[in-house]
């Protein structure tokens, strides 16, 4: 959701540089503008917050999947909308007396208890917003909905200098939205706390390095392997029957159809409106048939977190990122794409689960996998093959796409690598990691809509989600072996009750290394993630 300049009247204050000194309440302390309040009031004024975003992402949903494409002006006008009343209501006085009263009653309490952590974030979400200028959100809001425009037409063309201008003044106010937030070390980490709290620039680049220790002799390997046969993944699949199997595999997973839909949409995404209504999306080829089903094993894997989030958490914070204005429960955009890309690919792209439903794909599309054996077809949904375009990348060379842009953004925030200059140090990370030779913008600097809307910082999310995948996998097959038991005989609940327990119902309760410490033992570790992608791509490759 986005916002416009019809923001809060009280604005904030803003020491030089940036950072956050204590907002200046204009006009009448909190207590002496009404009654005072108790934790109660806090739990129904964030739900009525929580409200606004859900009719918003109701109508994020319907532009996506229904709406005719005329509706598209006033359907931006209606999110921002209400985008800007959950705002305002967060920060209003009332708000903030709630938040007073509630603060005073939950004193006593354990410090990660629902009731102080809901206090807390509440807390820090009043304070996040009021860090930023009105001024500086109607600006980037104004650009995001001009650039987009811009962005397009220099795809269409392939010609980066038609949206260089637009993405230099967006990169400018991202510097300055990180003056106005306040950091530490780089700027960047503003950034990117709106979508990871606690990562930091500091703390991406040795991981980055890490996994491009582990994970570049793959590559480089496979390079040198004869490729597995994948046309019949190429053939004429009914677009009908790719949607009733999909659908079929992310029931079969646990995805809940009571509280749920599947429909079509180009670009895939989750969207919840409450646990017990949390629908998906996925995106179909007629002529290549994994899109849709790993699509829709992907999302189901986001609606099964929002799914089993504990009932009683429904309308309050720990449902509702606050800071960046969701209704959803995840305590993080990494933690979120960690169930996803842990169904999809742990799960959905495994030896055993093709082992079990090989014969139902088969059923599915008569006469059309006849030819193909079951470990064709498992070597054929797992080939590596460095490609262009982030969005069709393979489990193993997904990540240096991502690296490739975090690493340029927080180099352009930082002032140390100019826009104009953005193509050229794209194609050179693009021939460094994977030895392709970028042959136009549209497929290099061009391929992602997020710089032209301002979602700067969030890219370092896809791979911390898959960080988080293989460790609690990995801890969850380990410590349990039933789970891999179960898994081979195609029975997915005792891993999704694990799963619930130990992430999907807290919600946003704890902080992401908290829920990891408390389900593995240990905060962020890649090591579980490089083993995962060599024993796989070792195996299926029989490389040394």
């Amino acid at each position: 959701m986005g916002y416009t300049s019809e923001m809060d009247s009280q604005a904030p204050c803003v020491e030089p540089g940036g950072f956050l000194k204590t907002p200046v309440i204009r006009g009448k302390n909190p207590k002496e503008n009404g009654p005072e309040m108790s934790y109660a009031d806090l739990i129904e004024t964030t739900g009525r917050v929580n409200d606004f975003l859900n009719a918003g992402s109701i109508l994020s949903w319907d532009a996506r999947t229904m709406m005719p494409r005329s509706g598209a002006e006033s359907r931006s006008k209606q999110l921002a909308t209400l985008a800007v009343a959950a705002r305002n209501l967060l920060c209003s006085d009332e708000m903030k007396r709630a938040l007073e009263g509630a603060e005073a009653e939950v004193a006593g309490k354990p410090q990660d208890s629902p009731e102080a952590r809901i206090v807390a974030q509440v807390r820090e979400a009043i304070d996040y917003h009021e860090r930023i200028p009105t001024e500086l959100l109607r600006r980037k809001t104004e650009l995001g909905a001009a650039a987009h425009e811009v962005w397009a037409e220099a795809r269409e063309k392939a010609d980066f200098s038609i949206f260089a201008p637009a993405l230099t003044t967006m990169v400018e106010i991202s510097r300055e939205m990180a003056q106005a937030l306040g950091y530490e070390d780089h700027p960047y980490d503003a950034l990117m706390y709106r979508f990871e709290p606690g990562m930091t620039v500091a703390k991406l680049n040795p991981l980055f390095e890490r996994l491009r220790e582990g994970m570049l002799p793959l590559v480089r390997g496979i390079a040198e392997t004869e490729k597995p046969r994948s046309d019949f993944l190429f053939r004429d699949y009914p677009v009908d029957r790719q949607m009733a199997f999909a659908l079929k595999m992310a029931k079969r997973i646990g995805y809940d159809t009571a509280r749920g839909r599947l429909d079509t949409t180009v670009h895939p995404f989750e969207i919840s409106f409450t646990r017990d209504d949390v629908r998906i999306t996925t995106r179909v080829s007629r002529n290549y048939m994994p899109m849709s089903l790993f699509g829709a094993l992907h999302e189901a894997g986001h609606a099964m977190y929002e799914q089993n989030v504990d009932p009683v958490y429904t309308r309050t914070p720990l449902a509702t990122d606050l800071i960046s204005l969701y209704a959803v429960g995840g305590v993080s955009f990494g933690a979120h794409e960690s169930q996803s890309r842990l169904w999809e690919n742990h799960v959905g792209r495994s030896r055993a689960f093709w082992s079990n439903h090989f014969g139902d794909i088969q059923a599915a599309y008569p006469g059309l996998l006849d030819d193909v054996s079951e470990e064709e077809f498992y070597r054929a949904i797992n080939r590596s093959e460095p490609s262009f375009i982030r969005v069709e990348a393979d489990e193993l060379t997904y990540d240096f796409h991502i690296m490739l842009r975090a690493e340029l953004e927080a180099k352009m925030v930082d002032g140390s690598l100019e826009v104009a200059d953005l193509p050229a140090a794209w194609n050179a990370a693009m021939k460094e990691y994977l030895g392709l030779d970028v042959p136009d913008d549209a497929q290099g600097v061009l391929q992602d809509v997020h710089w032209s809307s301002g979602q700067i910082g969030t890219f370092c999310n896809y791979t911390i989600g898959n960080i988080m995948a293989a460790q609690l996998f990995d801890t969850a097959t380990s410590e349990n072996p039933g789970i891999q038991t179960a898994l081979d005989g195609a029975d997915y609940a005792p891993l999704r009750d694990w799963l619930t327990d130990k992430v999907c119902q807290h919600g946003r309760r704890y902080t992401r290394d908290e829920l990891l410490t408390n389900a593995t033992g240990r905060t962020l570790d890649p090591e579980p993630y490089i083993a995962h992608l060599t024993r796989k791509y070792s195996d299926i490759y029989a490389l040394a």
